[in-house]
């Protein structure tokens, strides 16, 4: 019933915009109990976020991120700590031997922050890899489910101003992409079909 209201609202933003009415047979074409769909829609963000395999790619950045975040602690600590304790000896050291240290401790410190920043560049990269990889591995998965209902395109969601539930393969493509990975023992990705 949802899709006939849907269909009679679109008709008539059709014909007040002066355009031909939609036909029953092309909106027939889209009832949920048809197999042949020309048109069909995917959530990019719901396949990656939902997926199992969206899922293991997402932990396995936030894992690079965590470790780099915990090793950036670790640094901001050890440092802490060292010029603490050149601050401590400066009253006991000449001061040529204190700018020495201080000039060394200053170097190393734009060294080791020049390094963290590129370990976090390296992990925005990663993030951002990961997700073109995943949609690399993922387009059989979609191509498939567009295949067997006859589609002859897909939409990203988000760029669909309106459409039927029935045109929707995100669900479809999830369940689909994750008994892949659990045939394959999780963490593989799947193979062209």
């Amino acid at each position: 019933m949802r899709l006939g209201r849907w269909a009679l609202a679109f008709g008539l933003a059709l014909f007040l915009a002066g355009a031909q009415p939609v036909s029953a047979q092309f909106l027939s074409d889209f009832a949920p109990g048809n197999r042949t769909q020309g048109v069909l829609i995917v959530d990019q963000e719901k396949l990656f976020n939902e997926s199992a395999f969206g899922r293991e790619t997402t932990a396995r950045v936030e894992a690079a991120a965590a470790e780099l975040a915990q090793e950036n602690r670790q640094i901001e600590a050890d440092l802490t700590r060292e010029e603490l304790a050149l601050t401590e000896a400066r009253p006991t050291l000449q001061p040529e031997e204190f700018r020495k240290r201080a000039a060394d401790f200053d170097r190393r410190v734009v060294a080791i922050r020049a390094e963290q920043d590129e370990k976090t560049r390296e992990v925005v990269l990663l993030r951002e890899t990961s997700r073109q990889e995943f949609f690399q591995k993922v387009f059989p998965v979609v191509a498939e489910v567009a295949r067997e209902r006859g589609a002859l395109v897909v939409l990203d969601a988000r760029s669909v101003v309106l459409s039927a539930d029935a045109i929707d393969i995100t669900q479809a493509v999830i369940e689909r992409l994750d008994a892949a990975l659990a045939g394959d023992g999780g963490g593989d990705t799947p193979t062209d079909p």
